[in-house]
């Protein structure tokens, strides 16, 4: 169990932060509320074209129907300069992936890549995780579907995803060990 008093810090990023980011967001941060787990969550987009808007009203009906309170959103873009401020931020897609891995690059921000098995017994460098959002998913890997040009039933599919994944996330963060 993570016995820090620092809440473990966690960015999700997906293109224009209005839908997966989003609502990955909202219920990392309700649920761990619920479980007592201590993070601090935060959302963003690789794009700026979305940059003040609101959460994507489709994605705020799913949340609601759920039973998830929508969070009072804007869109914001992430930067380079705030990569070295999280423990872990995840990617929604591999194109999001590697467009982090390119501004903590740039920033000169070390990073850790992987949350496999095999990168458990190894000394970790310092700085945040970045790694993928599905690294956590117990049904499979690879990008989080996009909702956004599809209709409801996208945005419920995206759901299901992340409230899949989302127990094995705090799960992981309890354990302590993703901080930087």
């Amino acid at each position: 169990m993570n016995t820090d008093a620092r809440p473990t810090r966690i960015l999700m990023v997906c293109t224009g932060n209005i839908c997966r980011s989003t609502m990955a967001h909202a219920i990392a941060e309700q649920s761990a509320a619920r479980a007592g787990i201590p993070i601090l969550v935060d959302s963003a987009g690789v794009s700026d074209e979305e940059r003040g808007n609101p959460i994507d009203p489709r994605a705020a009906r799913v949340l609601r129907d759920a039973g998830y309170d929508v969070p009072d959103h804007r869109a914001r873009q992430v930067s380079a300069s705030e990569l070295g401020q999280w423990d872990l931020v995840l990617a929604m897609t591999g194109r999001h992936l590697r467009a982090l891995q390119r501004l903590a690059d740039r920033a000169g921000t070390p990073y850790r890549g992987s949350l496999t098995p095999a990168d458990k017994g190894q000394e970790p460098t310092r700085g945040p995780l970045i790694c993928m959002y599905r690294d956590c998913d117990p049904e499979g890997s690879g990008d989080v579907p996009d909702p956004w040009y599809g209709g409801h039933q996208d945005f419920l599919d995206t759901l299901k995803v992340i409230e899949r994944v989302t127990p094995r996330l705090l799960s992981i963060v309890s354990q302590g060990g993703l901080r930087s």
